[in-house]
């Protein structure tokens, strides 16, 4: 069952999750054009300046970084790319266990 990451709306921020037992550290930031995402573990830079987009996973293809499971942006009323003013709302960032993959 995925997990849901507590967000505020504000337009930047950084938080620490333990993901199956991975100390991760999120950024994550509203530009221009739109969300990025930045993932470390245990402060080794996991994944950087990934563009968010909705119900598509963060880290496809990044599994040689190590990281166990992904994550994913999910519009639970419609169907547009996430933006700061309604996450945790409107926009939720979610962790996928491997066996969600």
């Amino acid at each position: 069952m995925s997990l849901q990451i507590p967000l505020a709306a504000v337009a930047s921020q950084r938080l620490s999750v333990v993901l199956a037992n991975q100390n991760c550290q999120i950024a994550l930031y509203q530009k221009t054009d739109a969300m990025y995402l930045d993932l470390a573990i245990d402060g080794d830079p996991i994944l950087t300046t990934k563009i968010c987009r909705n119900r598509i996973r963060l880290l496809l293809g990044a599994e040689y970084r190590g990281f166990i499971g992904d994550l994913v942006f999910m519009d639970v009323i419609g169907d547009q790319q996430p933006e700061y003013t309604e996450l945790n709302t409107r926009y939720l960032l979610l962790y996928l266990t491997n066996a969600e993959l």
